[in-house]
């Protein structure tokens, strides 16, 4: 019996046509990443095991996929994240890096998710990442790129949350949670979009913390209506607190460059509920959402001064994001953003071939079309033409061309539009101008 064609849960493939979409969605990300300066960088997807463990915090360290080769002496673990790596990356070979350094990944990378929609086991992270600078000037760089992919990819609307993990300290040290239960209060805060204020003011009194100060917390954190500074009133409630006047100062200087970079004001919102889970964050954090339809945030990152600091003598102010490629492919899909033009196959024409005597100048005619820079495919196998065309329309090839025995004698070539059935007769010589023109 056959063995029975199946996938693990979380993995997926892409066959053709997925593939062309998720290209065209790379290359956008690509060219903006490039346009701001991030030059490419590539880490293996096995390290270490001791270089990613307890670097994410409690909660991912059970997502961690290990690998072990048998016999193997060296425990190994498919990476987690794009972050992490960088951070060896910076501490192994800190002689042949000039600070800034801007760099940029595409590759995948292995969480144990419990697969649902917009969440994988296998998936894409798309990271920038600015090492190197401790101004909030490269904060809102990564935020520019967050911007400029997803108002080139076509989204009509989305919000980059920003807060800051040094107000959040402030909140909790000013409310009197005490400083070993502030992890608590982060986890539990960052449920707030999902079970609401009523649902973690409940949940913070079962983790044993004090009424009143989580009354004074949920005081700080949930806004108020029509507010139009809510660092105003933070600053006036604890604004001694040296941690408060740091994360408050960082959060108006960011503010201030993402408006002289030209950034609309209602792209972005100051969000005090937004924690971000990972462990290493020391600053500014932010993610991107789009309300309809929502699969969670599509983007996320923010500073991590201390991390590099684990794989060198001293650390370097370190900051960037991470594109939620695979959800905003998911959204892409649900809102039909791809362009018309972006068709189910790479072929641009189709050489067919009439008949086995015919074969070496259809032959010859793919060769030239290639040559010219366009994408041909020449018909291996001796159908029928009728089937030929079938296939080719199957497939969304947009051109075919045919030189059976009367057009050989006149040194001619057919070339046939699918779409609408129209043809055209031209000159060989004239016949890659014309495909050409007609792609054009």
């Amino acid at each position: 019996m056959p063995i029975r064609p199946r996938l693990p849960r979380g993995m997926r493939d892409f066959l053709p046509a997925d593939m062309l979409r998720r290209e065209y969605v790379f290359g956008i990300v690509r060219d903006v990443f490039e346009r701001y300066g991030f030059e490419p960088l590539q880490t293996p997807a096995l390290e270490l095991n001791e270089i990613l463990s307890g670097k994410y915090g409690e909660d991912a360290e059970t997502l961690i996929y290990h690998a072990q080769h048998p016999g193997g002496r060296e425990a190994l673990a498919l990476r987690y994240d794009l972050t992490v790596p960088l951070a060896r990356v910076v501490g192994q070979h800190q002689q042949h890096i000039t600070l800034p350094f801007k760099r940029y990944q595409l590759a995948p990378v292995w969480r144990a998710e419990r697969p649902q929609r917009g969440r994988y086991r296998e998936f894409t992270q798309c990271d920038a990442d600015i090492v190197g600078v401790a101004g909030m000037s490269a904060d809102a760089e990564v935020l520019g790129v967050v911007h400029s992919v997803l108002s080139e990819l076509g989204f009509p609307q989305f919000t980059m949350r920003i807060n800051n993990r040094k107000l959040l300290t402030a909140i909790g040290q000013f409310s009197g949670v005490p400083d070993e239960r502030l992890g608590d209060l982060w986890r539990s805060i960052d449920k707030f979009e999902r079970i609401g204020a009523a649902g973690v003011r409940g949940e913070l009194v079962e983790r044993g913390i004090d009424a009143e100060a989580v009354a004074r917390v949920m005081e700080l954190i949930a806004g108020q209506a029509g507010e139009s500074d809510p660092l105003e009133r933070l600053d006036q409630a604890m604004g001694g607190l040296a941690a408060a006047q740091e994360g408050l100062r960082e959060l108006r200087d960011l503010g201030a460059t993402l408006d002289a970079m030209g950034i609309p004001t209602q792209a972005w919102t100051i969000d005090f509920t937004m924690v971000r889970g990972l462990g290493y964050y020391t600053g500014p954090i932010f993610e991107t959402v789009i309300e309809e339809p929502n699969l969670g945030s599509i983007s996320g990152g923010g500073r991590y001064d201390k991390l590099i600091g684990l794989f060198r003598r001293d650390s370097l102010p370190t900051t960037g994001v991470s594109l939620g490629i695979e959800r905003i492919i998911d959204l892409m899909d649900a809102l039909d953003l791809y362009p018309a033009s972006l068709g189910g196959t790479v072929v641009q024409a189709l050489v067919a071939v009439i008949d086995e005597e015919t074969r070496p100048q259809a032959t010859r005619l793919a060769a030239d079309l290639r040559q010219a820079g366009i994408h041909c495919e020449l018909h291996l196998e001796s159908r029928r033409l009728g089937r030929q065309l079938q296939a080719a329309d199957r497939r969304g090839i947009p051109l075919v061309l045919l030189q059976g025995g009367d057009e050989l004698a006149r040194g001619q070539v057919r070339i046939r539009r699918l779409a609408d059935g129209s043809e055209r007769t031209v000159s060989r010589n004239l016949a890659v101008a014309e495909v050409a023109r007609l792609l054009a």
